[in-house]
């Protein structure tokens, strides 16, 4: 039966990775030194030579994608944005452990979002119709090695739910610029909604 490759990156570094902010739908660039950091990475390894890359909408994966996958189609998936922290964004854990709402907050659960943020149900439903976008998109044009640049949480998340064998999502934690490759076959998809996980990228 054939099998799709999909090469699923973390984007580079932002401003607000080096303040230890929390940044999710918060649409940031690279930093130059987060540009300068992933083409260095494309120099020193052997990064996948892929059909289509398909890329969250924010500027700091879109950058990415440029610099990893240069001269190859970007093609925008919107639910591989990141997570929406709602009044968290852009503060900080130092500052927000003095409050009540965000110690609930880490107490986790599906249905425990942060204040006017997103809960881990609907990240994960989000992670279920990009994938299976992405997934019936390659089948129906015949791409048979794809792409993916997204943010830390929905690349662990899409792992930790879809991917075999099972792992916890922070089990998938990688640096900006790494990921992970991934095979998935439609009867796979198609009859359980899963894909094998084949080990980390770049080698």
């Amino acid at each position: 039966m054939k099998g799709y490759r999909i090469s699923m990156l973390r984007h580079g570094r932002t401003r607000g990775n080096d303040q230890g902010l929390y940044i999710g739908k918060t649409d940031l660039p690279l930093t130059e030194e987060g540009k300068e950091e992933l083409r260095d990475l494309y120099a020193s390894y052997e990064y996948p030579r892929v059909h289509r890359v398909y890329s969250s909408p924010l500027e700091r994966a879109v950058q990415s994608a440029e610099i990893l996958f240069p001269d190859t189609d970007i093609t925008i998936a919107e639910d591989l944005r990141e997570m929406d922290f709602g009044v968290f964004e852009g503060l900080p854990a130092e500052e927000l452990v003095k409050l009540d709402s965000y110690r609930n907050w880490l107490k986790g659960g599906l249905d425990n979002p942060a204040p006017n943020g997103e809960s881990m149900r609907e990240v994960m439903v989000r992670c279920y119709s990009a994938m299976n976008a992405i997934i019936l998109d390659m089948m129906k044009n015949g791409i048979t090695h794809a792409g993916i640049m997204t943010h830390s949480g929905i690349l662990m998340n899409t792992l930790s739910c879809f991917g075999l064998p099972k792992m916890k999502p922070m089990e998938f934690n990688c640096r900006m610029g790494f990921g992970y490759e991934i095979m998935v076959t439609a009867n796979m998809w198609q009859n359980g909604n899963t894909f094998e996980i084949l080990g980390r990228i770049p080698e």
